[in-house]
């Protein structure tokens, strides 16, 4: 093959690619998957029989489709032995919306991972990326009332997981970052005020920080635990924080004073705070470093 052929190549997968990450990234949960698997299917692409393909988008669609599958084999056995609350890898979604133009809320994705994973490959790709169910059995090497039945059953699954209307972000942003500082000062008081009464607290430290192993549900014990938390470190906001959005959520990125990057994202329904997600596991947030802003 030519060198032009190559660009030609590379060109064409660099166009997709944003659909790609965003197929990959609802399979799995992870940034660091996702990146994986779509350098292997670029690796795939470039030794693929492009001549005889007639829709690459539909093939690139399939063959990242597959190895997320296979890629999920092995990610179900290790969330069995996952030590705590699992969470998704945060992703930032404030510039990212031409590549994730549906919704990538942490309430999906966990919904995600209740299913199986050939429920979770038929759903999004016929449900959010609108592939018909002969482009999902050619996917998924089934047939298309199997993947019919796949969709349903997963429909029905996530349905609870589905977005409200938004919240307007600058309504989002006064109430997380009012959250934030009540939550690092040790204003109780604030704190009662910003929260639902059925509140919940995840937080995922992978065996490797400090974490709840279990949900924290309910007001006072949401707020015991944070108050607890600010005696600990201090009762003040780190040195390093921002606000941001992580998985369309309003966030906050903080530097612990354990030395741990924090990512903290709060759903919001009727002006108070929902739900509350903490991912603490270095691993999940190592991608975030550069977006936090160096120490005044």
């Amino acid at each position: 093959m030519s060198v032009s052929s190559h660009s030609d190549q590379t060109d064409t997968f660099l166009a997709v690619r944003p659909r790609l990450f965003a197929v990959a990234y609802r399979m799995l949960g992870t940034v660091s998957d996702t990146e994986d698997i779509l350098q292997e299917a670029f690796l795939r692409w470039q030794s693929a029989p492009v001549s005889e393909i007639r829709d690459a988008t539909g093939y690139l669609v399939r063959v990242t489709t597959r190895l997320c599958l296979d890629q999920l084999k092995s990610a179900r056995a290790r969330r069995e032995t996952y030590p705590g609350e699992w969470l998704p890898e945060p992703l930032l979604t404030e510039d990212s919306t031409e590549r994730l133009d549906h919704d990538v809320s942490v309430a999906l994705l966990l919904a995600l991972e209740r299913l199986t994973p050939l429920e979770r490959a038929a759903f999004l790709l016929h449900d959010v990326f609108d592939s018909s169910y002969e482009e999902v059995a050619a996917a998924l090497g089934r047939s298309a009332g199997t993947c019919r039945q796949l969709a349903a059953r997963a429909r029905k699954n996530v349905q609870q997981a589905r977005p409200r209307a938004p919240v307007p972000a600058e309504e989002g942003q006064e109430i997380t970052l009012a959250f934030f500082h009540a939550a690092k000062t040790g204003d109780t008081g604030s704190l009662a005020r910003l929260l639902s009464k059925d509140v919940r607290l995840i937080s995922d430290g992978g065996g490797k920080v400090m974490a709840a192993l279990n949900p924290i549900k309910g007001l006072d014990r949401v707020v015991r635990l944070l108050e607890g938390i600010s005696r600990k470190t201090g009762a003040e906001p780190p040195r390093q924080w921002r606000h941001c959005v992580l998985n369309g959520l309003p966030a906050i990125l903080s530097r612990e004073p354990d030395g741990i990057l924090q990512a903290t994202s709060v759903e919001i329904r009727d002006g108070l705070i929902t739900h509350i997600y903490v991912t603490r596991n270095p691993d999940k947030t190592a991608h975030l470093v550069q977006a936090l802003p160096l120490p005044e």
